[in-house]
């Protein structure tokens, strides 16, 4: 039997996305440390899915726009394993839709600390621990963003698309920088996806109204973003890296 891969901690990994990705890297022999923030039920859900399925995994809270709170998500990981995977999933836009105008500073503030601050600490973390010239034993780093950023979402969600613009040069200036340390960097760039995200927003059928402008006619599913993050996990991505790899639907 070969050895597993290790530990890949999935943030935001209570819903949508992130329990796919989660249960997904569980299937792929992952041990999964399932981030979450606030939904404890849903952590402990996706959970209970990839034990089920024979897989194994843990709860971990931890706010990733606060310091401390990702140091001690990655101590806590770390006593499932060596962590080998980092996907910087979690991600909100604030629970509305609207013109940027109308939305709160506070709003503004938080959703720039949750997608932006997030993964640059998570990513920052993975790093000093992973970097092979500072004692690791290298990586990978996924970061999820979001078609969003190339339109730029007018009237719906300005400032979430230019979070996810922010994860995009993250992800290309990271792999640059420790491409030679072991650490490959890429990011999968979701469009429509039939998640929570839009619901927990006021408008449930959102994805469904966009498909007519989708070549393929519908919203992703997560699994099929999840899809996109295993591949880039593998072997088979092994010469991959400041790739943003669109799973749109052709849009």
């Amino acid at each position: 039997m070969p050895n597993p891969p290790g530990v890949a901690i999935v943030t935001g990994a209570s819903r949508g996305i992130g329990a796919a990705i989660a249960r997904r890297c569980a299937r792929d022999g992952y041990v999964v440390a399932v981030n979450y923030a606030a939904d404890s039920a849903g952590a402990l859900q996706t959970v209970a899915d990839i034990v089920a399925a024979g897989g194994s995994a843990a709860a971990l809270r931890a706010d990733v726009s606060v310091a401390a709170d990702v140091v001690a998500l990655f101590d806590r990981a770390r006593q499932l394993g060596e962590v080998t995977a980092v996907v910087n999933n979690a991600g909100i836009t604030g629970n509305l839709i609207g013109p940027l105008a109308d939305v709160s500073v506070d709003v503004l503030q938080r959703v720039t600390d949750v997608n932006v601050v997030g993964p640059l600490l998570v990513s920052r973390e993975a790093v000093l621990r992973m970097s092979t010239l500072r004692g690791g034993k290298g990586g990978q780093i996924i970061n999820i963003s979001s078609t969003a950023t190339t339109a730029g979402s007018p009237g719906t969600w300005v400032h979430y698309a230019a979070t996810k613009g922010a994860i995009e040069v993250l992800t290309v200036g990271l792999a640059s920088e420790v491409g030679r340390e072991g650490i490959r960097v890429n990011c999968v760039s979701p469009g429509s996806t039939n998640t929570g995200l839009h619901a927990a927003a006021g408008m449930p059928d959102r994805a469904e109204k966009l498909s007519p402008g989708i070549p393929l006619g519908r919203p992703a599913e997560p699994d099929e973003v999840a899809a996109a993050v295993a591949w880039l996990l593998s072997a088979e991505a092994s010469y991959i890296t400041g790739a943003i790899l669109p799973v749109s639907g052709g849009r």
